[in-house]
C-alpha cells in the first residue's frame, strides 16, 4: 500500500478558504469547486472533501447545531484552524492569494449562481500605510475573500430582505472597516445586505439586536408609512434576520454598533 500524501501547510490553508465559503451540504466530492482544487492540488475530490470536513468537526457552531462531521482532525487542521481565527486578515490574505495562484488569477466560481459579478465589498476611505501598489492588492485580495465567505454562508441572499441579486449584495461590515484593521477579513463581521439595507446600516438607520432582530432608527420611523419605506424597512422591523450556517454576527460587534453607530 502505498504511503498517504501528507497535507502541507499551503494546502491546508487552501482548503480552509474554500471551508470558508462552502455551506456544509456542499462539503461533497461531486461539488464542482471541490473537483476543481482537488485536481490542481493533485488529490482527488473524496480527499479533499474529507479534509473540509475535518475542518467541520473543529466548528462549535456546527457542533451547537448538532451537525456531525467527520472526526479525525490532525493536529496540522488544528494549527490552521486556529491561525484563521487568531488572525483573520492575514490568513485570509493568504488564502485567497493561493487559491488565485492556483487557477493563475483565473476567475473562480465558488457558489453556483446565475452571475459572476464582480466583487462590489466596499473599498476602504483610507488604505493602508503601504505603498499604493500593495494596498491595492490586499484591499482587492481581501475583498475577494470576505466577499465570497459572507455571501456564501448567507446562501447568497440579502439577510433581510432574501434578495438573491448577485450584483445588488454587499458583503457589509458591522464594525468599521478603517477602525478595526483585525477585523476586516472576519466573516463575524459581516453581513450580507442588499445595497439599500446595506446603506442604511452603514449609516445608523438600522441595526441588529443581539437576538438579531432588526431594528429601525426614529428617523426612518418618521417616515413611514412612505410606501417604499414599508417595502424595504417597515416590512422586516423586530423580524430576525435569515441566519447564516456558520460564522455568526459576533454578540460584541452588533453591540458596537447599536451604542456607537446606530442613530436611535
Amino acid at each position: 500500500m502505498s504511503e498517504r500524501k501528507r497535507w502541507s501547510r499551503e494546502e491546508l490553508v487552501i482548503a480552509m478558504n474554500l471551508y470558508c465559503k462552502l455551506s456544509f451540504g456542499q462539503i461533497h466530492y461531486r461539488t464542482p469547486i471541490i473537483i476543481e482544487v482537488s485536481e490542481k492540488l493533485g488529490r482527488t475530490p473524496s480527499s479533499l472533501a474529507m479534509k473540509l470536513a475535518n475542518f467541520a468537526s473543529l466548528d462549535p457552531e456546527l457542533q451547537a447545531r448538532g451537525i456531525k462531521a467527520l472526526q479525525g482532525a490532525s493536529r496540522a487542521d488544528r494549527e490552521i484552524w486556529r491561525e484563521f481565527y487568531e488572525n483573520w486578515d492575514d490568513l485570509g490574505c493568504e488564502s485567497e492569494e493561493k487559491l488565485q495562484l492556483l487557477f493563475d488569477d483565473s476567475p473562480i466560481e465558488i457558489q453556483s449562481t446565475r452571475s459572476k459579478s464582480s466583487s462590489v465589498t466596499k473599498k476602504p476611505k483610507h488604505p493602508p500605510a503601504t505603498t499604493e501598489s500593495e494596498a491595492n492588492v490586499k484591499v482587492r485580495i481581501g475583498q475577494s475573500f470576505f466577499r465570497e465567505t459572507v455571501l456564501g454562508n448567507y446562501y447568497g441572499r440579502c439577510c433581510i430582505t432574501g434578495n438573491p441579486i448577485p450584483e445588488l449584495l454587499v458583503a457589509s461590515h458591522i464594525l468599521p472597516w478603517s477602525k478595526y484593521p483585525e477585523h476586516r477579513l472576519d466573516p463575524r463581521n459581516g453581513l450580507c445586505l442588499s445595497k439599500t439595507q446595506d446603506a442604511a446600516f452603514d449609516r445608523g438607520l438600522i441595526t441588529i439586536s443581539s437576538d438579531y432582530k432588526i431594528i429601525l432608527s426614529s428617523y426612518i420611523r418618521d417616515f413611514l408609512p412612505e410606501r417604499t419605506l414599508d417595502e424595504n424597512f417597515g416590512f422586516y422591523s423586530n423580524q430576525q434576520i435569515n441566519l447564516p450556517e456558520k460564522f455568526m454576527p459576533h454578540p460584541d460587534f452588533l453591540a458596537y454598533h447599536m451604542e456607537e453607530i446606530f442613530i436611535g
